[in-house]
C-alpha cells in the first residue's frame, strides 16, 4: 500500500542535524528535479525579499520564511516525519506508533512537496517554506514542473498495490495515477453528517477532513492493514469501525472515489 499525503504549511523547526544530502533521499529519479528547485529558490530567497514573498504567497507576518530558505543547504536536516506538522500529522502521531507501524509508515507514507517532489516520512529534510502552488520565475509553475519526472518515478512507486490518495487538491496536479495504477487508487473526501429538522445533511469541514484522514492512515498502519486494491481498502476501514460509501470507477483508468461518513467533529 502506498499512501499520498499533502505536506503541512506549518513545520517545526529544521534543528541541529546534519544537513541536506539531496542524493541520499528516497525516489532518486527526482534528485535533479529537486536540484533545480532548490537552486532557484535559494538564489530567489537570498536575492530579493520582496519579490520572494510576493512569489511564495507570504504574507508580511510570515517574510522570516524567505530568511529560511537562504539557508536551506546548510540547514540541520530531520526526518520529514518530524518536520510536517499540522492537523493531519498531529492526528497522526507518528512519534506514538508502535516499531511494527512506524516500519509500515516508513515504507508506505510518500510526502508530496513543492521543493522535494515527494519524500518519504524517514527522508532527512529541513524545514522550508515553497508549496506546489508557487510559480518560481525559472521554472514556471512547480505541479508542472514535477508532472515529467513523477509520470516516471511514481509508478514504479506504486507497484502493483493500492495506491490511496489523500492529498489536497494544490498537490494533485503532479501526479495523476493513469491506465492499471488508476484503477488500484483511491481517493477520499471526509463528510459531516448531522440531522436537521429531521433530514440529513452533509458537509466537507476542512479541518476536521484533515484529522479524520490522518486518524485512518493511524488506524492501518496500526491494524497491520495491507489491502492491495481499494475495494479491500473498503472492507479494511470498515472492520475499523469507519462509516465508507464507495463508488467504483466507471471506466478503466480512473480511481475509486471513498466517502468516509462520521457523525462527530473532533
Amino acid at each position: 500500500m502506498l499512501v499520498l499525503l499533502p505536506p503541512s504549511e506549518g513545520k517545526a523547526s529544521s534543528g541541529r542535524g546534519a544537513p541536506l544530502d539531496l542524493g541520499s533521499l528516497s525516489l532518486p529519479g527526482l534528485t535533479a528535479a529537486r536540484e533545480a528547485v532548490l537552486a532557484e529558490l535559494v538564489e530567489l530567497c537570498a536575492g530579493d525579499e520582496d519579490k520572494a514573498s510576493e512569489v511564495l504567497g507570504l504574507s508580511e507576518g510570515l517574510r522570516g520564511e524567505v530568511a529560511k530558505n537562504t539557508g536551506l543547504r546548510t540547514a540541520g536536516a530531520r526526518p520529514a516525519g518530524q518536520i510536517y506538522t499540522g492537523v493531519l500529522y498531529d492526528a497522526l502521531d507518528l512519534s506514538s506508533l508502535d516499531t511494527a507501524a512506524k516500519r509500515r509508515a516508513s515504507a508506505s507514507l510518500l510526502v508530496f512537496s513543492g521543493l522535494w517532489g515527494a519524500v518519504r516520512v524517514t527522508d532527512r529534510i529541513p524545514s522550508y517554506r515553497c508549496s506546489m502552488g508557487a510559480k518560481l520565475p525559472g521554472l514556471g509553475a512547480l505541479a508542472s514542473h514535477w508532472r515529467t519526472p513523477m509520470a516516471t518515478v511514481l509508478p514504479e512507486v506504486a507497484g502493483d498495490g493500492l495506491v490511496l490518495d489523500l492529498r489536497s487538491s494544490a498537490y494533485t496536479p503532479a501526479w495523476r495515477p493513469k491506465g492499471v495504477v488508476a484503477g488500484r487508487t483511491a481517493t477520499v473526501r471526509v463528510l459531516h453528517s448531522q440531522m436537521v429538522d429531521g433530514v440529513e445533511k452533509r458537509s466537507v469541514v476542512s479541518h476536521f477532513n484533515k484529522a479524520t484522514k490522518g486518524r485512518i492512515v493511524r488506524a492501518l498502519l496500526t491494524a497491520g492493514a495491507a489491502p492491495k486494491h481499494p475495494a479491500t481498502l473498503v472492507e479494511a476501514l470498515r472492520d475499523l469501525g469507519y462509516v465508507v460509501e464507495a463508488e467504483a470507477p466507471a471506466g478503466p483508468g480512473k480511481a475509486w472515489s471513498l466517502d468516509v461518513v462520521v457523525t462527530e467533529i473532533h
